[in-house]
């Protein structure tokens, strides 16, 4: 076990899963603003906040993203003097995406200014599944600790839906189009159409382990896919809901052969779908009692997904 001098400072959701799956929640003495799972760490210091308003439109908050990464700023600010307070032996970052968290850069700038502790930087970089499997196993080297019950249960779960869904031909396995923004629309990707596919449906629009992209209304249309997932970064349920709205209002989205079977889901994408972490199997579980209620009841329903 690690020792009592460790004093993780950890900067990303994901990675504050990872460190809490593997018991060493006492050890981290700082969070980011977005970290809030597990419920424990809420009352470490916050070291990070947003430089964009996180309740404006979704349209608004894309132009705010999209400004402040062409001016080379970060979209969030690390706080140094709470970071130097801390005094951390360790900071766990990612390198993946400037608009999921801080990105490394801010973070090695940040660190330069830390003359009490030069802590450890660990810089996580997950696009599939096998990578949030590998950084589970790479934290817990670093910091002595076992990885291996955790990792079982997880594959295991995984296992499990794979067994599941193995006889389902491909006409029974619908398509489905995960929406991660609505205004600009973004398909989500990374991650997700590994998670679709597990959980017995055909990924539309992206590549597994690719960044998310844009996708134009009128493909959206006419490629009808047979379900509709909303899961855009950061939302919960509620704001989920809201946000959605911008397309339902659409006039033709009562054409879609997703609205007209029922088949479009809200989700909480925020604490499941956008965090590489440990819950991702959790968003697995949810992909597949949407997909295949038939097969699968995991008691997600009303608090990670509804049916829009």
């Amino acid at each position: 076990m690690t020792d009592n001098n460790v004093r993780i400072v950890s900067l990303i959701p994901g990675g504050t899963e990872i460190l809490a799956a593997l018991g060493l929640v006492n050890a981290i003495v700082g969070r980011s603003h977005e970290c809030d799972y597990p419920p424990e760490i809420l009352n470490r210091p916050v070291c990070t906040q947003a430089r964009l308003d996180s309740n404006a439109s979704s349209s608004q908050i894309h132009d705010d993203v999209n400004n402040l990464l062409q001016s080379a700023l970060s979209i969030y600010e690390i706080k140094t003097d709470v970071l130097e307070q801390l005094e951390p032996t360790h900071i766990l970052t990612q390198d993946q995406c400037d608009v999921c968290a801080v990105s490394l850069q801010e973070v090695e700038k940040a660190v330069a200014t830390l003359i009490k502790s030069k802590p450890q930087i660990i810089s996580l970089q997950p696009n599939l599944l096998p990578d949030v499997w590998a950084d589970i196993e790479r934290v817990s080297h670093i910091f002595e600790v076992d990885s291996l019950k955790v990792l079982e249960n997880l594959e295991a779960r995984v296992k499990i839906c794979q067994q599941k869904i193995q006889g389902l031909s491909l006409n029974e396995q619908p398509t489905v189009a995960c929406i991660e923004w609505i205004d600009p629309l973004m398909v989500a990707a990374n991650w997700i159409p590994e998670l679709v596919n597990l959980a017995g449906g055909q990924s539309l629009f992206c590549s597994t382990g690719q960044p998310s992209s844009m996708l134009q209304w009128e493909t959206l249309l006419t490629t009808n896919p047979d379900i509709i997932v909303f899961m855009p970064c950061g939302f919960d349920l509620n704001r989920t809901r809201q946000e959605a709205s911008l397309l339902t209002q659409r006039p033709e989205w009562e054409k879609l052969h997703a609205t007209q079977a029922g088949r479009v889901y809200i989700t909480d994408g925020n604490s499941y779908f956008n965090r590489p972490g440990p819950r991702l199997v959790d968003s697995l579980e949810i992909l597949a009692e949407i997909l295949h209620p038939e097969i699968f009841q995991y008691g997600y329903k009303g608090t990670a997904w509804e049916v829009l």
